[in-house]
Parts: C-alpha cells; structure tokens; sequence
C-alpha cells in the first residue's frame, strides 16, 4: 500500500549525511547541479529519516549532493521528504535510489536537444545538462536518424568513457581506422567501428573454444 507523504522544509544545519552514502558526483556535474538551482529555484526534495543518534536532526539517504548545493549557494533550508526506515532499510535505499534511473532512448533525445537548442547554445547547455559539450554537439548534429532507430524507436543512449594513455590512444585510433564506416557522421562511424572491432573479437574467443 502507498504511504501517504508530506514535503517539509527543514533547516540544511539539522540535516546530515549518512555516513554509508556511496554516491559520488564529479566536480563537473555538482557545478552544473548548483547552477539549475541557483537559476531556477527548483530542487528535487531530499528524502531523509529521523537520525538514529541525534535528537531533532535528520541523515540524508537520498539528496546529499543537493543538499551541499544548496548550502554553497546559500540557502539555508531544503524541502524534504521524511521516510521511516531502520538502519538496514536505510542501506537499501542508499544502495539503490542512486542506481535506479533509466538510460536516455536515442530518439527522443536527439529531439530534446533539438527543441533546447532553439533556445541555448551549445556553451549554454554544457552548464545546464549533466551531457558533455562535446555529446551535446554530436547529438545536435544529428539531422537524421541513425540506422536502426526507425526500425527500433525504444533505442537507448550510452555512453562508455575511456581513459587512454598516449600508447593506447595510438592502438585504438589505427584499429578504428581500419575498421571505419566509409559513410555516416564522425560519432556514428567510430560507433560501426568499436561493434565491428568486438564482434571480432567476440568471434575469434568463441572459435577458439571450440
């Protein structure tokens, strides 16, 4: 059965971080996340608990990066959510509110960044989105769909990150080079070339198996 909740405000100094939490937001994503706030007004409500030790304060379970938002641009209280959850409940929750948003579908991306892009430049929404100035350039640029997308409208964007030092750098641009789509945009290209370079891959380990 759903329980019936209430947003409170409650004072950021009488909230305090589950010592658990292991979230952790790049320096990068915690400034674009202060300015939405700072420019908007809006902040998703914390959800916390009473604190199991500290009488009249409450520990955060979801919202700890909002909350440090919040305090650094100086607001001094945070609209909150109280759940009651017991030690264990509570790990759960830290374990799993964090990790439970879904992927972007493709489609419906490209045309969000479409629509924004009539109102911000591409400078603009890298301060705004948790995207990259780089993806959102990729995915504005888009003027038509992918291969697959029309047969397959429930696509969803991933993204993978690679960190390469200069000898890996050089590995990986001559196999993709060799393996690169004569036609397609640059970001759809070097994505043929990666799947074909690990279907390979993917073939020679199952022949070796046999």
């Amino acid at each position: 059965m759903r329980k019936e909740t209430s947003i409170i405000r409650i004072p950021l100094e009488k909230l305090l971080p589950h010592p658990e939490n292991p979230n952790r937001m790049s320096k990068q994503t915690f400034e674009k996340l202060k300015t939405h706030i700072k420019q908007t007004g809006n902040c998703e409500p914390l959800i916390v608990r009473k604190h199991p030790e500290i009488e009249n304060h409450f520990e955060i379970i979801n919202g700890h990066h909002r909350a440090d938002a919040l305090r650094q641009i100086g607001e001094t209280f945070a609209d909150c959510v109280v759940w009651n959850v017991d030690d264990d409940q509570a790990r759960v929750l830290l374990a799993t509110l964090n990790r439970l948003g879904g992927k972007d579908e493709l489609a419906a991306k490209i045309e969000l960044i479409k629509n924004l892009s009539e109102k911000f430049n591409i400078k603009e929404l890298a301060k705004l989105l948790p995207d990259t100035k780089q993806a959102i350039e990729k995915l504005k640029d888009i003027t038509k769909p992918l291969p697959g997308i029309a047969d397959n409208s429930k696509l969803f964007l991933n993204t993978l990150v690679f960190l390469l030092d200069d000898a890996q750098i050089k590995i990986v641009e001559s196999a993709l080079q060799k393996e690169m789509p004569a036609s397609g945009g640059k970001s759809e290209k070097l994505a043929q070339a990666i799947t074909i370079i690990s279907q390979k891959y993917l073939n020679e380990m199952a022949g070796r198996q046999i």
